[in-house]
């Protein structure tokens, strides 16, 4: 294969993959009434968090390590957290500071005093619009919602389309990407229309390897094995983005349900399965009725966060290359037990089939085979003794471009 020919990412998909992990944030009407998906008729009167903080969300964010901040400005049931004109179902019509507050101005707002990028997710299906069962009608009220998104609340790196509820529905997906493309042409597109990044396919954090930074298709929902319809103009560059909630199975807040949270072991596991696997991971925090996070929660992230930097803060060694082969030189025989690797993707992705040797008691061993690389791969190993390891190439669809070959002792202590 050509270099040439080989699929390029842009620079705003190079620099959304370097974040490598963002928060997600589930919240409105279902945080109020026990659900996941509520039907459009729970009444505007029940949304009322009285302590609500953005900046403590946000705050928390940061400090864990995330990088992107993503808020459900409407989720299935159609309740809108920014008082939009197309609808009286939102903010405007709760008890919450009188009508007059605005979760996404919040949350726009802490994103960029904290220098936490910002994004929104906007679901397609809406069960409280009466003019959802006319295409036409519903297609100006939906991207009068997304200009309104677009328009108001500063940059956006990410907006996320929701397939849940939309199997079989078209949508006029050329008009929806022209509004985003029109006012935030950088920003990440997730998964449906002409997207820029692509959905893994489930929602347990989980991506299969290898994941190819060049899939040509997706899965519209959990619900449906029907891929995404996309739009002519979507490029061959489409890396793969893991949500997955802090609860299990749980997106909103429910009360007394601090059992379902996951363990630290659980986070590590989807760290290694997302971030590990050369994908974004993009992990689910959600603020309780008052509209707080919970401190459970808060604590459970923040030691997630404190794990990730323990076990890959210090590599033994570290070192970068162009090439077939590359070795890797420790000061002094020790014992490792973690190998990361990382393609410089600016160049595309060309590692094809690779393995990792080490030099133990005077002979080389191979300890990792593997197939992508991409942006980011972490494999632990059983743990050895040795001082030198060889990085070698297989197989590739071009002269490899090794940014990053890294070994740790992590699990030390």
């Amino acid at each position: 294969m050509q270099t040439s020919k080989l699929p390029l990412p842009s620079i705003p998909q190079i620099f959304w993959q370097n974040l490598d992990r963002g928060i997600f944030c589930h919240f409105g009407m279902n945080t109020f009434c026990d659900q996941e998906w509520g039907e459009g008729n729970d009444s505007p009167e029940l949304f009322n968090p009285t302590e609500l903080d953005a900046r403590q969300w946000v705050k928390l964010a940061k400090k864990a390590g995330f990088k992107y901040f993503i808020l459900t400005a409407k989720h299935h049931d159609g309740f809108c957290l920014w008082p939009t004109k197309t609808t009286d179902y939102s903010v405007k019509s709760s008890p919450w500071k009188d009508g007059k507050g605005d979760v996404v101005r919040e949350c726009a707002d802490a994103c960029r005093e904290e220098g936490m990028h910002f994004g929104v997710y906007l679901s397609p299906w809406d069960r409280n619009a009466e003019c959802y069962a006319d295409k036409e009608a519903y297609d100006d009220f939906y991207c009068e919602q997304l200009t309104e998104l677009m328009t108001q609340y500063g940059p956006l790196m990410e907006v996320w389309f929701d397939g849940a509820g939309s199997e079989g529905r078209v949508y006029d997906w050329e008009r929806i990407i022209g509004i985003v493309k029109k006012h935030h042409p950088n920003a990440m597109i997730f998964n449906m229309g002409q997207p820029t990044i692509r959905w893994v396919g489930n929602e347990i954090g989980v991506a299969p390897y290898p994941c190819w930074n060049t899939e040509n298709a997706a899965k519209i929902s959990m619900f449906s094995d029907d891929k995404v319809d996309w739009l002519p103009g979507t490029p061959d560059w489409l890396p793969a983005e893991c949500d997955v909630p802090i609860r299990k199975r749980h997106w909103f807040w429910h009360p007394n349900d601090e059992e379902s949270l996951l363990s630290l072991e659980e986070l590590m596991d989807i760290y290694y399965q997302s971030v590990g696997h050369g994908t974004n991971l993009l992990l689910n925090v959600s603020p309780d009725n008052r509209g707080l996070i919970p401190e459970v929660d808060a604590k459970r992230l923040l030691e997630f966060a404190e794990e990730i930097k323990r076990r890959f803060s210090h590599p033994l060694a570290t070192t970068s290359g162009n090439g077939a082969e590359l070795e890797l030189e420790i000061e002094e025989e020790t014992e490792i037990d973690h190998i990361m690797l990382m393609e410089d993707i600016a160049f595309g992705e060309r590692v094809r089939a690779f393995d990792v040797e080490a030099l133990v008691d005077g002979e080389w061993r191979t300890i990792v085979t593997g197939t992508a690389i991409g942006h980011r791969y972490i494999k632990e190993i059983p743990s050895i003794k040795t001082k030198q390891l060889k990085l070698k190439v297989t197989e590739a669809a071009a002269p490899p471009i090794i940014a990053n070959l890294s070994c740790y002792n992590a699990m030390k202590g």
